[in-house]
């Protein structure tokens, strides 16, 4: 029987799996595009990891006139997000090798961005200053952002996002799937909220477990890590260098006068092409 040749270039929209220390992206360039192709309907559809592709966020990259390029996020339930430092990081990493460079500057619902990648390989990216204001961050109502009033006296980081940060003598115990579903919306949280159990394992080393705002139990988020760094050291906890193990890796954690850094690993999986119909999903 004769193989069946494969078309070199086949209908419909190109993508690229990335991940960052196991978080996971979906990655549509759509630099050279008048309009973002993404929608609810196609991140869902998308996000879907029995009838799509899978991703814990996607990243679509748009042209900036201002930075080498922007970058808009979307969770697998369709809604959009904020910020997305593991994608960011990936992202940065395709663009610089396509530019040649080591350093790019980007644009995100953040605001502008640096990113670069190191001499051993590993990319960071500058996620800017955190938000430490209850109507920053935000919360529903004026408190002390450093010891919420629920159980387990958590503390509350945004980093363009809102994240709810615990900390627990071992965050391996804690069960993830169960209790994540109703912090995420705690109304404290009017836009919803980011979980993050942490444990301290050495000096300025934390065990850190997170569920995402529209995604779940995922087994990293880069500003996820940011912000428990940064309450860590608030806390006490730590100095503001923390090396952070995660599910599914480890991310070094800076804060600096001029953000809050970010650095680890990145790895691009492979290229594909939706079809034509998967591609214009139905809302």
């Amino acid at each position: 029987m004769r193989a069946m040749a494969l078309d070199p270039n086949p209908p419909g929209l190109r993508f690229m799996k990335w991940h960052g220390a196991g978080n996971d992206f979906v990655v549509i360039d759509s630099r050279e595009r008048a309009q973002p192709v993404t929608t609810p309907a196609l991140a869902r559809a998308l996000g879907d990891r029995h009838r799509g592709v899978g991703f814990d966020q996607l990243a679509e990259i748009r042209p900036s006139a201002q930075a080498d390029f922007q970058l808009d996020f979307w969770n697998s339930d369709g809604t959009m997000a904020e910020a997305c430092g593991n994608a960011t990081r990936c992202v940065s990493d395709f663009v610089m090798r396509g530019l040649g460079r080591d350093a790019v500057r980007l644009v995100t619902a953040r605001g502008e961005l640096a990113a670069v990648r190191r001499a051993d390989g590993l990319v960071s990216v500058n996620m800017g200053a955190p938000d430490l204001d209850w109507d920053q961050v935000p919360l529903a109502r004026a408190m002390d952002t450093d010891h919420l009033p629920m159980p387990g006296d958590p503390a509350a980081v945004g980093m363009g996002n809102p994240h709810l940060v615990f900390f627990v003598p071992d965050a391996e115990a804690v069960d993830l799937a169960q209790l994540g579903p109703a912090l995420e919306h705690d109304p404290l949280f009017p836009q919803r909220t980011n979980v993050e159990f942490a444990s301290l394992t050495g000096k300025d080393r934390l065990r850190m477990r997170v569920w995402e705002r529209g995604a779940g139990v995922t087994l990293a988020c880069g500003s996820g890590a940011c912000a428990t760094a940064v309450a860590a050291h608030r806390r006490g906890l730590t100095g503001r260098q923390v090396v952070l193990d995660l599910d599914g890796g480890v991310l070094e954690i800076d804060w600096r006068a001029d953000g809050v850094w970010m650095t680890g690993p990145v790895a691009h999986v492979f290229d594909g092409v939706l079809s034509p119909d998967f591609a214009d999903p139905q809302p």
